[in-house]
């Protein structure tokens, strides 16, 4: 029997530990690159893999979580871009809806579409709150999603929208700069979102060294999601791992 992921996150937040995902495209990688992250991943406390992304050409979903799970424990989490990225080999799904958007066919849409593929699957759901923050450049998501972010300088925002998204029965909230973004989602907004909401915070985007996972960690981001910085320079991950580690928030 699967373990209950969500049961881990709010076991976490509740004994204030902070947790690291690590995104994986399965289009920007191969076999010998994801085993190496694996590796790496294993020695140094990372904590989920997401797998997945806006825009899947290679269709190497499956085989990047076959190798992810023959070398690592780590649990895989599918954070989808379209409902064709779904698969029982996962652990897990974060089940988005863009509440930040006013595009129907992604608060619920696509939701509609995979709903039969997902009860059949086994995965554990997680219904999470999607809330793309503009980061300082265009992305892949807010391209693909056709909705614009919220602006950087819009904490109130954001955590309203988070509200709302509790409200509604989501179990997650995550704030997404976007992959590769020029600067992360602000301490101000993640400080205001994590006043508003008990759920777990998710915050990724723009974290590219230690000192912003700490930042995050200690502004109220129950798990920091690192992806361009450690495709960049895996030999970052030990930095921004011991940083979230040491997050707990002490102010």
């Amino acid at each position: 029997m699967k373990a209950n992921q969500y049961q881990t996150l709010l076991n976490a937040k509740a004994a204030a530990q902070k947790l690291l995902a690590v995104l994986v495209d399965p289009d920007k990688g191969n076999a010998a690159s994801w085993a190496n992250l694996a590796t790496l991943a294993n020695t140094n406390g990372v904590d989920f893999f997401l797998v997945g992304g806006s825009l899947m050409v290679n269709q190497r979903l499956e085989e990047c979580i076959v190798t992810l799970k023959k070398h690592s424990p780590i649990p895989v989490i599918l954070f989808p871009g379209s409902p064709a990225q779904v698969t029982p080999l996962a652990d897990g799904i974060l089940l988005l809806s863009l509440i930040s958007g006013r595009n129907a066919d992604l608060l619920i849409g696509q939701q509609v579409q995979a709903a039969m593929a997902l009860k059949q699957s086994g995965l554990e759901l997680l219904p999470t709150g999607y809330i793309l923050i503009d980061g300082g450049a265009p992305t892949t998501v807010s391209y693909i999603s056709n909705t614009l972010p919220i602006p950087a300088n819009k904490p109130e925002i954001a955590a309203v929208t988070a509200l709302a998204g509790e409200q509604l029965g989501l179990k997650l909230v995550y704030l997404e700069a976007g992959s590769g973004a020029n600067k992360p989602v602000s301490v101000e907004m993640i400080k205001a979102v994590s006043k508003q909401v008990d759920i777990p915070l998710i915050v990724g985007g723009g974290i590219r060294n230690g000192e912003a996972a700490y930042e995050a960690c200690q502004a109220g981001a129950d798990v920091i999601v690192i992806g361009t910085a450690f495709e960049e320079q895996p030999e970052l991950l030990p930095e921004i791992a011991g940083a979230v580690k040491a997050g707990c928030k002490t102010t």
